[in-house]
């Protein structure tokens, strides 16, 4: 028996829509990752970017749970002497949430060229419209079996 191993022509990529109201931020993500990486497709082959396009709508209204609202920090270094700084996710919430959930996505990815590729195709906004009408997303609930409901 022989190792299937996927070839660029092979890929077909679908776009997904995932609602994040009342979610939690770091299923959410796992979710997420796994479908950026293909992992949930049959075909799926580790050295190839096999994965779906993800849009991710009301990442405002996305969940933390136990202490994280008051202890969770990003950190930012400008590479000047004493260019530190510190950003609470409250903080984060309230100008950007949008990278609150790109960034804990981006986390469970590769850090190669291939995470790269994988996360160029992750799309999230704060509010309940997109602008990716015309690629005819597929509604996509996290936490079922398969991509598709």
């Amino acid at each position: 028996m022989k190792t299937y191993s996927a070839r660029s022509g092979d890929i077909q990529r679908e776009w997904l829509v995932v609602d994040a109201e009342g979610k939690t931020l770091g299923r959410l993500a796992t979710q997420v990752a796994t479908v950026l990486k293909g992992k949930h497709k049959p075909m799926y082959t580790p050295s190839m970017d096999t994965g779906d396009h993800v849009v991710v709508i009301n990442a405002a209204k996305v969940a933390l749970t136990g202490r994280k609202a008051q202890d969770k920090r990003y950190f930012h270094h400008t590479m000047y002497p004493g260019g530190a700084s510190w950003t609470s996710i409250v903080e984060m919430m309230a100008k950007h949430p949008d990278r609150v959930v790109s960034k804990a996505v981006q986390g469970m990815l590769p850090r190669t060229k291939l995470g790269r590729a994988m996360f160029r195709k992750l799309k999230v906004y704060g509010g309940a419209e997109h602008p990716h009408a015309a690629q005819q997303p597929v509604p996509w609930t996290p936490g079922r079996k398969g991509a598709r409901n």
